[in-house]
């Protein structure tokens, strides 16, 4: 089966992805050449994280239809995927995340406490941004570090069996 009869394959032209970089697109091209290339949209998990790190940790619709022209998929696909993961942002963001697990383990362990410490503390709430932009505080569904739980994902890094004031630490170091 050619990729074109496939109900994903979309026509574009090359200036739809006119926002991407050239070293955007050849960062994009290694993750599609994993994949058969009738199968070239399963890397756009990967894309859309490469264009969202360009882009200071958030991603625009313009920015969603260049990786969907990249891809030759319907733009729509790109947003169901951009819009189901949490790990995708579709506003600005401070200049650091804090993502508290809240699934039962991490809750069992004493992830609640950390969000009511962080709410407390630095006066923010889950999905906004603290009044210096120093981080956005985000609640995510399970981080997969249950074992050693409550865990806590600091801009890429898994930090786990943290305390608020452990964390206190962490946030502190935030530039």
């Amino acid at each position: 089966m050619s990729f074109r009869n496939t109900p994903l394959a979309v026509e574009h032209d090359a200036e739809d992805w006119s926002l991407l970089s050239p070293e955007l697109c050849a960062e994009i091209d290694r993750h599609i050449a994993k994949y058969p290339e009738e199968w070239r949209q399963s890397a756009v998990m990967p894309a859309l994280t490469l264009v969202q790190d360009a882009n200071g940790g958030w991603l625009t619709r313009e920015l969603m239809d260049a990786v969907a022209a990249y891809l030759r998929m319907p733009a729509v696909a790109v947003y169901e995927v951009a819009t189901f993961y949490g790990m995708y942002d579709l506003e600005p963001q401070g200049r650091h995340k804090v993502c508290v697990c809240n699934s039962i383990s991490c809750l069992l362990r004493g992830s609640e406490e950390l969000i009511e410490h962080i709410e407390k503390t630095y006066d923010v709430k889950p999905g906004e941004t603290t009044a210096d932009g120093r981080f956005t505080f985000k609640e995510v569904e399970c981080l997969g570090a249950c074992r050693h739980a409550p865990a806590v994902m600091l801009d890429k890094t898994y930090h786990e069996n943290l305390t608020p004031e452990a964390l206190d630490a962490l946030i502190e170091n935030l530039e």
